[in-house]
């Protein structure tokens, strides 16, 4: 495991939109940016799982309060066995602050994580046991409107 401590980096709104301009988009393919408001935690488990399907590794990325959900996924994955810690990386932002119109810091995480050696035979795995009991489910409830 890499752990990496940034010096804090100062980036105004302005600046990051202009990157994304000179760069197309500064959106990799298999980052996710985590929001504790917008979706539920298992959202985010169950798409990391997909990108480390396609991409054999996810980075998840987080500002300020969004923090603790981020480490909350990567700790659910690689708890299960899907998946190794590979990197983590620490900084400040500087981002406007849309009431007040001043810029603000807020704490930045990113954490990079690989598929596990078992990843695809645990997922198959979990993918014939969900296919098991829908199939029970679907026998008891012909065995219901039989009775």
């Amino acid at each position: 495991m890499e752990v990496i401590v940034n010096v804090p980096e100062v980036k105004s709104e302005g600046l990051i939109k202009s990157e994304k301009a000179n760069n197309g988009s500064s959106q990799k393919k298999n980052r996710i940016q985590v929001s504790n408001t917008k979706k539920p935690l298992f959202f985010y488990v169950n798409l990391a799982k997909k990108y480390m399907r396609l991409h054999e590794e996810v980075e998840l990325s987080a500002l300020g309060m969004a923090i603790a959900t981020v480490v909350t996924i990567s700790e659910i994955l690689k708890n299960n066995g899907l998946a190794i810690e590979k990197k983590i990386l620490t900084s400040t932002v500087g981002m406007k602050d849309e009431n007040k119109g001043k810029l603000v810091q807020k704490a930045k995480i990113e954490i990079l994580l690989g598929k596990s050696e078992n990843f695809e035979s645990l997922l198959t795995a979990a993918t014939n046991v969900v296919a098991k009991i829908a199939e029970d489910n679907k026998d008891h409830k012909e065995e219901d409107n039989k009775a």
